[in-house]
């Protein structure tokens, strides 16, 4: 079954699996932030398919699972690329120009921040803090950390991931 526009395949193994974990929370309070919590564990984001599967297993409405899910940052609605790119827009990176650097990486992957490219090699994250304040303004794709990023060095750090 592919996922609506994303092209992405959601196996049947990872479907069951997805049944099992809304039966075995289903009559806790509170079981659906849990759910959604080990489904995006499973597949690495919450496909319009599995929301869909999680309001009928719980009986609430798709709109009441997509509202949670938008609500907390730690859900992502759309898979991750093969590099997730994070920039860094706590205090010490953004006053260092963190904002610019994340504005120069979205011109040049033509997409915007929580998005993926359509080839789904990259995504583009912003954090609160990466914990490298030292290094501000900081870049982290995947886990190697890039510091002292300015947007000119923006796009020799992505030509390393093509």
């Amino acid at each position: 079954m592919s996922e609506k526009g994303t092209g992405i395949a959601i196996d049947a193994a990872k479907l069951k699996e997805i049944e099992k974990i809304i039966e075995k929370h289903k009559n806790e309070g509170g079981a659906l932030i849990p759910i959604l919590h080990e489904a995006q564990d499973l597949l690495g984001y919450l496909p319009e398919e599995v929301q869909k599967m999680i309001a009928k297993g719980l009986n609430i409405s798709l709109a009441e699972v997509y509202g949670v899910a938008t609500f907390y940052s730690r859900f992502k609605l759309n898979p991750k690329g093969k590099y997730n790119i994070q920039v860094c827009l706590g205090t010490a990176c953004y006053v260092k120009g963190s904002d610019k650097v994340l504005a120069k990486i979205e011109e040049t992957l033509g997409i915007k921040t929580g998005e993926t490219t359509p080839d789904g090699k990259f995504s583009i994250e912003s954090a609160r803090c990466v914990g490298a304040c030292g290094l501000a303004p900081v870049m982290v794709v995947n886990e190697e950390v890039y510091g002292k990023v300015t947007p000119d060095m923006v796009k020799d750090i992505l030509s390393k991931y093509e």
